[in-house]
């Protein structure tokens, strides 16, 4: 079954209310689909967001790579050899990990729709539901704590709460929402890379002695400061997962190794698609090490494809994809179903996504 076409379009999608973190602000989820066709007919679906300001790239760049570099590297390939594919793709071209990722996201989906299963089985996995969190943007502690009773009042049992602006008013965002979430909710702290190591301990050991109750504090420092990273994990006793720092599995490597963290993000985006994710989740395993699953802000083309794989990997104990729930409607049909904060999938084949309306074919 040759590979016959690959097309990408830009779909963009509009949030309920403003996505506020210590890096941006939006309030639409702008992202480009990729499409690859195969005979049969078969289609398989992939997603780039352009997150600069993570990943380095814009829709001109991955629309570069996967125009220029890709698409003739893969077209006239046999759908089937999944492997080989992604070999193929890993060596088109340097970086570009979320044009990458779309295109490994489409290769599997069309992987699956050739062998008429539901990826995650494909993939080895027996669960089919997740429960996510829920993100509390960055804003006044007032609006968090309003916005986390709304979360709190719709059943969310995990909240993400964006922080990394100013550490002493991030205090006082906490201590707000904590109040307003109550004792039985989870709270899983954002910061973005917003702090330096210092101000990252300080802030920690306040939510430590002040009974806050935080159930992990995501990347406080900048990415590359791996040292500063190490000596927050070390000088606290929340657990520290590492988000912006861990992009590649060679990242990931260096992370576990030094025991910089005690938990990875996983996303698509960065690592560069399902097969290197899985190999993060290898070596995280291998450590003893958990890993949370999450996305960018993204549509559920991949939220879906980060679900199956979630379901399919034990290593990965918590889910961060809410992304899907925050926008305002979902032109896709198909693909992971969504009722509160739990997420399941259909037996259909691949990732099983029908359609998706409103996209701008280029």
């Amino acid at each position: 079954m040759k590979i016959t076409g690959i097309r990408i379009g830009r779909l963009a999608i509009p949030l309920i209310k403003p996505f506020k973190t210590a890096l941006r602000s939006t309030d639409v989820i702008a992202t480009n689909i990729i499409e690859l066709t195969a005979e049969g007919p078969f289609s398989g679906y992939g997603e780039a967001p352009p997150t600069a300001a993570i990943t380095g790239e814009t829709d001109g760049s991955i629309r570069g790579a996967v125009e220029t570099r890709i698409a003739s590297a893969l077209i006239g390939r046999n759908a089937e050899n999944l492997n080989e594919l992604l070999d193929i793709l890993e060596h088109s071209v340097v970086g570009n990990s979320s044009a990458k990722a779309a295109v490994d996201t489409a290769l599997h989906d069309l992987w699956g729709k050739c062998h008429g299963r539901p990826l995650y089985q494909l993939l080895g996995g027996g669960k089919k539901i997740l429960s996510t969190d829920y993100t509390i943007s960055l804003n006044p502690p007032e609006e968090m704590a309003r916005d986390t009773l709304d979360a709190v009042s719709k059943g969310y049992k995990a909240l993400k709460i964006k922080v990394g602006s100013d550490p002493r008013l991030d205090m006082a965002r906490l201590s707000a929402v904590r109040e307003s979430a109550g004792p039985g909710i989870l709270l899983r702290v954002d910061a973005n890379q917003g702090w330096n190591p210092k101000e990252a301990i300080r802030a920690i050991k306040f939510m430590e002695d002040g009974g806050l109750s935080v159930e992990l504090v995501e990347q406080p420092v900048a990415a590359w400061d791996i040292e500063g990273l190490k000596q927050v994990t070390e000088a606290v006793d929340t657990p520290i997962m590492a988000d912006e720092s861990a992009h590649s599995p060679r990242d990931a490597l260096r992370l576990i190794a030094s025991r910089s963290a005690d938990m990875i993000n996983i996303k698509l985006m960065k690592s560069g698609g399902i097969r290197r994710a899985r190999a993060i989740c290898a070596m995280a395993g291998a450590a003893g090490m958990e890993c949370m699953i999450g996305c960018m802000m993204e549509s559920k083309v991949s939220v879906t494809a980060a679900a199956h794989l979630a379901m399919a990997e034990s290593v990965i104990s918590r889910c961060d994809l809410d992304a899907p729930i925050l926008c305002s409607e979902d032109p896709v049909a198909g693909g992971a179903e969504y009722s509160g904060a739990s997420i399941t999938v259909t037996d259909a084949p691949g990732l099983g996504i029908e359609s998706i309306k409103n996209i701008a074919w280029l």
